[in-house]
């Protein structure tokens, strides 16, 4: 699958945990220590644009702000990140990327970006008590391809400590308990 599919796929899954979000359930406790269920969207919209602008040049469209509008917010910059995807010019150009060297655009946003999105939608839909299961071939996929870069995950502050799990445990509990949540 395409990064374009792909994001596509895992972005519509985070859409639909966003839009099912009542509006009380955004200042309810998610899982990052500290957090709300606002502040997943928040990190997703803040980060990345900044990213991509300074690895890029590449200028995302400002949504409205997370605080008054979390669902316009998300919209907004999934659909900016899917244009960019669709667009083979902007996929497929490469670039230099700080940390992850050179590569082409699509292929990085699938690498950092997608996969944010995919495990972030894990703690949106925690906090707002929506359905959690992610796709389990993915979850093994991205556990395989993380576990040998265990030290420099950690070092990177992005995950916290492992959370011991069964060693029996399904793929999404092994992923997650990778990345220091308890499934």
């Amino acid at each position: 699958m395409g990064s374009g599919e792909s994001h596509r796929r895992i972005a519509a899954e985070f859409t639909r945990t966003v839009e099912g979000t009542p509006p009380e359930a955004w200042g309810d406790p998610a899982p990052p220590e500290g957090w709300v269920a606002r502040d997943v969207v928040r990190h997703l919209v803040e980060w990345f644009p900044a990213f991509l602008q300074g690895s890029t040049g590449i200028t995302l469209p400002v949504g409205p702000s997370v605080d008054d509008d979390p669902v316009g917010a998300w919209r907004t910059q999934t659909d900016a990140v899917q244009a960019l995807l669709d667009d083979p010019a902007t996929a497929e150009r490469e670039h230099d990327l700080a940390n992850i060297g050179r590569m082409p655009l699509g292929q990085a946003i699938d690498m950092i970006y997608t996969t944010d999105v995919f495990l972030h939608r894990w703690d949106l839909a925690r906090a707002t008590g929506q359905d959690e299961t992610l796709d389990p071939d993915r979850c093994a996929e991205l556990l395989e391809a993380m576990a040998p870069m265990d030290e420099a995950l950690r070092r990177s502050g992005h995950y916290g400590p492992r959370v011991a799990v069964p060693d029996d445990a399904d793929a999404q509990t092994r992923l997650l308990a990778f990345i220091g949540r308890t499934p």
